[in-house]
């Protein structure tokens, strides 16, 4: 049973519990003089904490996989086209900003760049 369902079972036991011990005959037994009380009722942390935690992963699932770029995989996709740069050091090796664009001009998400790819892993979903 997942933990979205244990939540909703939980909240639907407690509320037909309270149900069942709230009574019109409660309210009759009272005395004329008796002013009613103010006092607000315990709060459930338990299913409210445990509803939260069934639901990050469907809304962070949507935010690591939505597509950056909305001209990916498109002839007029700016981030298609790459910059290089060759130093003048004949040893050094060339600057692209293709391995920082391509990711996201193939279309990708947030797990699909190359930093935060790897960071993208430790959220739910």
């Amino acid at each position: 049973m997942n933990t979205a369902r244990a939540a909703a079972l939980g909240t639907l036991f407690l509320t037909m519990a309270g149900l069942a011990t709230a009574s019109p005959a409660q309210a009759a037994t009272t005395s004329a003089n008796q002013q009613p009380s103010a006092a607000l009722q315990p709060p459930a942390v338990a299913p409210a904490v445990a509803g939260l935690t069934g639901a990050v992963p469907y809304v962070v699932h949507p935010a690591k996989t939505f597509s950056l770029d909305p001209l990916a995989n498109s002839a007029a996709d700016p981030l298609n086209n790459g910059v290089a740069l060759q130093p003048d050091s004949p040893h050094a090796a060339p600057v692209s900003t293709l391995p920082v664009t391509s990711p996201l001009s193939n279309g990708g998400g947030l797990s699909s760049l190359p930093l935060l790819g790897s960071a993208s892993g430790l959220l739910p979903g």
